[in-house]
C-alpha cells in the first residue's frame, strides 16, 4: 500500500504566499533568519522536506521520488486552500521546486530557484551520480549522522562557507545534525540529481515570472543557471559577488533583497 507524506512546515504572515523549500540537509529552519523580511509582503510557507526536519521519514527511498513529493507539495496546497504560491526552492529544493512548477505551472505564481539544477541530460554522467549518491547513502547508515556531517560540511561545494561566523557555523551544524539518517539516505536515493528526470526540455514552457539566483564562487551552478538563463526567455538571472553555493546563508542581505523586489514586481 502506498504511504502518505505528511510535511511538517511552518506558515506565518499575509496576503501572497511565498513557499520555501530547503536544501539537502537542511529543514525549514534554514529559512528562519529570512522569514522576517519576507512576511512582511508575503504569507510564508516554510516547509521540512521528506526525510528532513520533522516530516515523514518513510523508509521506502521510492516515496522521497519528485513525482511522489510533488503530489504530496500539491495537496498540502489544497489541504491550505492556496490554488497558487511564490515559489522558492534552494539547491534540492530548487529541483524540487522546477518539478512542481513543470508539473503544475498553473499553481505556481512566480519561481525563484538559488543554485539548482535541471537535472542531468548525459545518461552515463546520471548513472555515476546515482551510484555515488548511493554510495553516500550507505555511508550515512554504515557510520552514522556526525561522521556523515562531518564529511558534508568540508565537501569542496561549501568551501566558501568556511569563512562566515563560527556561530553561523554552529548553527548550520546543529539544524544537520537534527536530521534523520534514514531520512537523509533516502532522500540521496529516491531525490538526488542521477533520479531527477532531466527537465531541460520542459524550461520554454514556463511562463511564469522566473528569478534565477548563483554565487560567483560556485562556477557550477553559475554555468547551470546562465544555461536556464538562456533556455527560459522570461527568466532573470543574479549573480551574487563574494558567495558561494549557499547565497542565502553567505549573503542574506542581498539574497533578501534580490527575493523582495521579486515578490514587489
Amino acid at each position: 500500500m502506498e504511504q502518505a507524506l505528511a510535511y511538517n512546515y511552518r506558515r506565518e504572515g499575509h496576503s501572497t504566499t511565498i513557499a520555501l523549500l530547503h536544501g539537502f540537509t537542511g529543514s525549514a529552519a534554514s529559512w528562519n533568519p529570512h522569514i522576517a523580511a519576507f512576511s512582511g509582503f508575503a504569507d510564508v510557507l516554510a516547509i521540512d522536506a521528506p526525510g528532513h526536519g520533522n516530516s515523514s521519514t518513510p523508509a521506502d527511498s521510492a516515496l522521497y521520488l519528485l513525482p511522489h513529493t510533488t503530489e504530496a507539495f500539491l495537496k498540502l496546497l489544497d489541504t491550505l486552500n492556496l490554488a497558487r504560491v511564490v515559489l522558492l526552492g534552494y539547491s534540492m529544493g530548487g529541483r524540487q521546486a522546477l518539478h512542481i512548477a513543470t508539473t503544475a505551472p498553473e499553481r505556481i505564481k512566480k519561481l525563484a530557484l538559488e543554485s539548482a539544477t535541471p537535472g542531468i541530460i548525459d545518461p552515463a554522467e546520471r548513472a555515476n551520480r546515482r551510484e555515488s549518491d548511493g554510495k553516500l547513502a550507505d555511508f550515512i547508515e554504515r557510520e552514522g549522522l556526525e561522521a556523515f556531517v562531518n564529511h558534508w560540511e568540508n565537501i569542496p561545494l561549501f568551501e566558501s562557507q568556511k569563512q562566515l561566523s563560527p556561530a553561523i557555523i554552529a548553527a548550520q551544524r546543529a539544524h544537520r545534525l537534527q536530521n534523520s539518517p534514514i531520512g537523509l539516505a533516502n532522500s540521496l536515493r529516491g531525490a538526488g540529481t542521477g533520479m531527477q528526470e532531466p527537465l531541460h526540455a520542459k524550461l520554454h514552457s514556463l511562463k511564469m515570472p522566473i528569478l534565477l539566483i548563483a554565487g560567483e564562487l560556485d562556477l557550477k551552478f553559475c554555468a547551470i543557471a546562465q544555461q536556464m538563463r538562456e533556455l527560459i526567455p522570461q527568466s532573470r538571472l543574479e549573480i551574487v559577488q563574494e558567495a558561494g553555493h549557499a547565497v542565502h546563508l553567505e549573503k542574506p542581505d542581498e539574497f533578501d533583497r534580490l527575493v523582495l523586489d521579486f515578490l514587489k514586481v
